[in-house]
């Protein structure tokens, strides 16, 4: 796909982030949209946005965990725009917590969301797409897909999956050779509200972290625009790229990953120790 003037392009997660601005993005360059997001208020906010483009624009809240709204979404995109060429699996959620003290809940809500809800928007968009005979898969994984992190078991599980499963899906497409591609995208630090909307176990305390505390760190490591962002995950989808790094961060880490495949861990286990008692060391004392 070279340009994406006149083609369809279906984003989940449109409301805010990199979801949005895709949005913005793409319309500039003449794609019709189909917008879905599970806060209403955030589409509203992406819709205002695109007043100006001529493109044809159709929104829908969505729960990407919900697989009878996927498949309903993917119908109605194509009745309303007569095809489909491409669908950006974009929405996610994030989670603070240490193995032992994530409940099944938690584990079953970030994996309904960041695996199922890609698997759901892959396998529903994916035959329309190849109805057009030029179209693109696009799932978000993240840089927490290359390497793992303490207290990210359940977003590294997710996000593992989602390379594995993309990854599969581009060998098998290149053997069909239908004119439909698929990227993996292992954002870095994107300047989005995932931090801010993250569930914080308070079982990350047994590793000397506190939550609040957590986010506000985190969200000092949010660096790259999420503009920034998109134009980089359209130029890797007209180059027909099988992954994409975005950020300096997650170029790193891949390059630490690729030298020290196990060894990463133990790096990380004690920078993390490091950081901990550089804090503390840091602190006010207290006075009773």
């Amino acid at each position: 796909m070279k340009n994406f003037n006149n083609k369809v392009a279906a984003i989940t997660g449109a409301g805010s982030g990199i979801g949005q601005q895709l949005a913005l993005l793409l319309a500039k360059q003449g794609c019709h949209l189909a917008l879905s997001d599970v806060n209403e208020q955030g589409l509203a906010q992406t819709l205002a946005l695109l007043q100006d483009t001529p493109v044809r624009i159709s929104t829908q809240k969505l729960d990407v965990a919900d697989r009878e709204a996927m498949k309903q979404w993917a119908a109605d995109t194509v009745t309303t725009h007569g095809a489909v060429n491409m669908i950006f699996n974009n929405a996610g959620v994030a989670l603070s917590s240490t193995v032992e003290g994530t409940s099944y809940e938690e584990l079953e809500w970030i994996v309904n969301i960041n695996f199922w809800g890609v698997v759901y928007g892959t396998k529903e968009f994916l035959p329309l797409i190849k109805a057009t005979g030029d179209g693109h898969v696009i799932n978000i994984s993240s840089l927490f897909g290359l390497t793992a992190q303490p207290t990210q078991s359940a977003y590294n599980a997710t996000k593992f999956a989602v390379r594995g499963f993309t990854e599969s899906l581009r060998q098998e497409l290149d053997m069909q050779n239908c004119g439909v591609s698929a990227l993996c995208v292992h954002p870095g630090g994107i300047r989005t509200n995932i931090a801010n909307a993250a569930k914080m176990n308070d079982s990350i305390r047994s590793l000397g972290m506190h939550p609040e505390r957590s986010a506000k760190s985190f969200n000092k490591l949010l660096r790259c625009p999420p503009e920034e962002a998109a134009r980089q995950i359209l130029e890797a989808v007209q180059k027909d790229k099988r992954r994409v790094l975005i950020g300096n961060d997650a170029k790193a880490i891949d390059l630490i990953q690729r030298i020290l495949p196990a060894g990463y861990q133990r790096v990380i286990s004690l920078a993390n120790s490091w950081s901990k008692k550089s804090k503390k060391g840091k602190r006010s004392p207290k006075i009773d």
